[in-house]
Parts: structure tokens; sequence; C-alpha cells
């Protein structure tokens, strides 16, 4: 493995084109829920002053009403993307009346699934769409599990990379082809080791008591209010989160743009018994999309998705399919409690490195055997990571957590130091270098600090995020928000209220001739 990596950097050192490494683009979207003063799920609508929900590029929701979305555009520098996402926060904080944006992964305190608000988008087809995929959502998987909130960090290589590791590579086929076959490599590697991030970054070993409605080991009480496991790194990622039984059977193949794209299209036109029961169109209300195993690809949930950019109306795995993968998506990021946006540029230049890392190592596929191994492992570390005894399984047997995180560490190091050196600064080192001391003592990684802190300040998980969550909206707000980007986002906002009314106003067809026509194309 270390082989490899190495040639590939001293390749692109040697071609004098390592400097194409500071070109890598960058965005981020963040979600958070929107919280009454006392941390309760906020019953309010999408605030009007924020946009359209349907349409506003930058501030949306997800599933619930109550669960803001931010995105930021595409930036070659991870600073600005920070800044950017900052700056959506401090503008949401101006326009919020006594609510703030929990600062956790996992939700707030319910008191049953009806307090979870459904995203509304308006009376248009599309609207009435992507409202229906949320209420399909519900019957499928309940609405608590929706409330569950991440950070997703979209990641490619600039396009003058390309022709030159084609040719580092002794690639001749058609350029796009070898782009879209070097990041499923990137993708399979990223499935091989992201029990490492998940390790480091992972922040959500506790929830609230109220997330479920009956709990077994290995979770335990931290008080009468908390739920926790006392090694756990993400519950976020695990069977406790974005898991269901009936994609447990989906085998999505990512050895091949071609596999991946047959396996969700069967998915997406895959009748599931159990969904068949529910029922689409049920006296004159839908209760799904239709009632196949998957009703969207965005439904099958996974640490990473490769992406392209789609035009107007456009089905994701079509793009995908005709023009090949633009960028990544990395999904498995938890919302850190401690930062003011749930990120910080310092774990973002780590991700950068890892990812670098995962394409330039061996481009093997993955087989059957393997795949179970990285799911063990998986299961192993957000539910275990920060035992010091743990183990995971490798083709040479089981091997310790901590020695196997402490080799990757150091190969990514030769890939940090090639970035440094052609931005002249140090900052990707020290990124990978921090990270050290969380192999060394488990209590310094996030999801350690939470129950550290929950136990020595007699704090529920709820008081816990809200007390953070205040912190931040007081912080942020308290900076200001520069005139420039007040009146963009003001803008954008009033903009994107204009586009929704204008898309209803226009004459259309059928909602179920629009579906009929959408899952045709």
């Amino acid at each position: 493995m270390a082989e490899q990596l190495t040639r590939r950097l001293q390749q692109l050192i040697e071609s004098g084109h390592a400097d194409v490494l500071r070109h890598l683009q960058h965005g981020i979207e963040k979600e958070g829920l929107r919280v009454d003063s006392k941390g309760r799920l906020a019953q309010t609508d999408h605030p009007a002053v924020l946009g359209s929900a349907l349409t506003n590029s930058r501030i949306t929701t997800d599933y619930s009403e109550a669960l803001l979305e931010f995105i930021t555009p595409v930036f070659q520098h991870v600073e600005q993307a920070i800044e950017f996402l900052e700056d959506l926060h401090r503008f949401t904080y101006e326009q919020l009346d006594q609510e703030a944006v929990w600062c956790a992964s996992m939700p707030c305190y319910l008191s049953g699934a009806n307090e979870v608000p459904i995203a509304r988008y308006g009376s248009s087809n599309i609207g009435r769409m992507k409202h229906v995929y949320r209420v399909g959502l519900e019957n499928r998987y309940g609405r608590v599990m929706q409330t569950i909130a991440g950070i997703h960090y979209n990641f490619s290589l600039p396009d003058g990379f390309w022709p030159i590791y084609q040719k580092l590579c002794s690639d001749e086929g058609k350029l796009q082809d070898f782009k879209s076959a070097s990041y499923f490599s990137l993708i399979r590697n990223f499935r091989r080791y992201s029990w490492l991030l998940n390790y480091l970054f992972g922040a959500s070993p506790a929830l609230s008591r109220s997330f479920l409605d009956d709990y077994q080991a290995p979770l335990q009480l931290l008080d009468e209010d908390t739920l926790y496991a006392p090694y756990a790194t993400s519950l976020r990622m695990s069977d406790l989160g974005y898991s269901n039984q009936a994609q447990a059977s989906l085998n999505v193949c990512y050895n091949h743009l071609d596999n991946y794209v047959k396996t969700l299209t069967n998915a997406i036109n895959t009748p599931y018994p159990s969904y068949e029961k529910i029922g689409v169109n049920v006296d004159g209300g839908y209760r799904q999309l239709n009632s196949n195993l998957l009703q969207i690809e965005n439904e099958y949930y996974s640490d990473i998705r490769p992406k392209r950019v789609t035009d107007s109306g456009e089905k994701p795995i079509h793009a995908l399919q005709e023009r090949g993968v633009e960028y990544v998506e990395v999904r498995n990021m938890d919302i850190n409690p401690y930062l003011p946006v749930g990120i910080d540029t310092q774990q973002a230049r780590f991700l950068d490195t890892f990812l670098i890392f995962c394409l330039f190592l061996d481009n093997s596929e993955i087989s059957d055997e393997e795949c179970e191994q990285i799911k063990e492992n998986h299961h192993r570390v957000v539910w275990q990571g920060r035992d010091p005894e743990l183990k995971l399984v490798t083709a040479d047997g089981e091997q310790p957590m901590a020695a196997l995180a402490q080799a990757l560490l150091d190969q990514m190091l030769e890939v940090a130091e090639v970035l440094d050196r052609e931005q002249d600064r140090s900052c990707h080192i020290k990124s990978v270098v921090s990270q050290r001391e969380k192999l060394l003592d488990p209590d310094q990684t996030p999801s350690g600090r939470m129950l550290a802190q929950m136990r020595q300040q007699d704090l529920s998980y709820d008081q816990f995020v809200l007390h953070h969550s205040h912190q931040h909206h007081q912080r942020l707000k308290s900076e200001g928000l520069p005139e420039y980007r007040r009146q963009e986002l003001i803008e954008l906002a009033r903009t994107s209220l204009d586009e929704q009314r204008t898309l209803e106003q226009q004459p259309e067809q059928s909602f179920e001739q629009f579906l009929a026509d959408y899952f045709a194309s």
C-alpha cells in the first residue's frame, strides 16, 4: 500500500506538476435543527426571511421544516468555505427570534414523532414531490430518525490534474472514463479506512433518551435523560442512525461506475413487499413516491457518494451515467459541538489529505469478503472506538486499531508534505500530526471530551448541547456579519421567494403525470 502511494507522489513531483494540488475544490453542506430557548424542536415554519426552502441555493431545509441545511458555494481554499458557512449561520442568527441552531448530530428532546414537522415546499409539482418523498421516509423509517443531522464535505481535484495523472498512470482511454474510475478507486479506499474518520471526528457517543422507545446493551444510562455507549465514537453512523433492514440487503458495488448505476437503478425499480403494504396514493393522499426499495437514489444511505452537478430536472444517477463522476460527497462527518459551525479548517485540511491519500493508494477492487470486513470494522469503531484494547479485522488477522491508525497517519504525512511544500506552509502536516494525541489518549477525541464534560459537570445530553448551541449563537452573532454578505443573502432570499411564486403561478400537468414522466425518463 505504502509503495504505490510513495511512487505516485514522487511521479507527480518529478513531472513538475505537483502544484496542481493547490487548486483543490471544496464545498460544505451542514444541517442543524432549529430549537427554542429551552432546547425543544421549533414548531414554527421555515422563516420566510431566510428565503424559499425550495429555491434558495444557500439556506434550505432537509427532512423537517425545522431542519436547516446550509450550503456553501465551491471554493478553492477551505478557509473560504468555512468562513462562508459561518456567515450563513450569522445571517440566520440575525433572523431567528428566540431560536438557536442545535450544534450536534443527534437530535434534541422529542416528546414524540408528531413533534417533528415534515418540510413543505409549496404547491408546484417539484415542491410536492420533495414533500411526498419525505412523507415516504416517515412511513418507511419514522420521523425521529430523520432528525439526525450531519456535515457533507464535497471534494474534487481540479480539471488540470486529470490529464497529468492519466499520463502518470499510463492510461490511454477517454479522460472522463479515467476520471470516474479514479474517483471510484478513491471511494473504495475511503470505505476501507473511513473508520479512522469515525474515530478521530465522531461526536455522537450519547443521545437523548427520547430518541428511542426502548434501549438495550451496549447502551447505558448516563443519567435519567441520557443514553450512551461507554466507548462509542459516532452513534449517528451506527445501526441506531442511518440504517434500515431493507437497505441492508442492497449490495451496492463501488468497483465500477456502471455497476454502481445498475445497482441503484435496480433498487429504484424493484418493488419491496413491506412498502407495497404502505400504499402509494391512498384515498387521494400520497404516502410515498413509489413502493420500490428506493423511492429515489438519494434515499440510499452511504458514507460517501460519487456525484455530478445535474441539469434542471435531471436525475443524479442519469447525470453520472451520461457524464461521469465530477466530485465526491463525504457524508460520515458528525457535527462537532465544540466548533461554531461543527467543522473547522484543520479538520477540512485533514479530510483533503485523507482523500488524496485514498486516491493514490492501490486501486484494487473490493471482494465480497473484504466488504464484510469493512462493515465489521465500521461497526466496531462507531460502537467501541475508544476502547484501548479494540482490534480490527485485516487480511492478516485481527490487529490493534491504534497501531493501524498510526500507520495510516504516518503514510498520510507523505501527502501532507507534498501539499504543504507546494503551498509554502505547514497546515496540512499539522492537521495530521495533531491527530496523534487522539490515538495516545482517546479522551481527546470529540466523543471522549463530550462524555467527560457531561460527567464532570453533571449535564444531560440535552443540557450539554443546548449550552454549546447558545455559546455559538452568541459568539457568531456578536462577531457581526459583513454588510456585503448580509445584502447578498437578503437578495438571495428575496429572489428565491419570487422564483417559487413564479413557479407556482405557471400552468402544470397533474402531479400524477409529473411523477409518471419523472420515473419514466
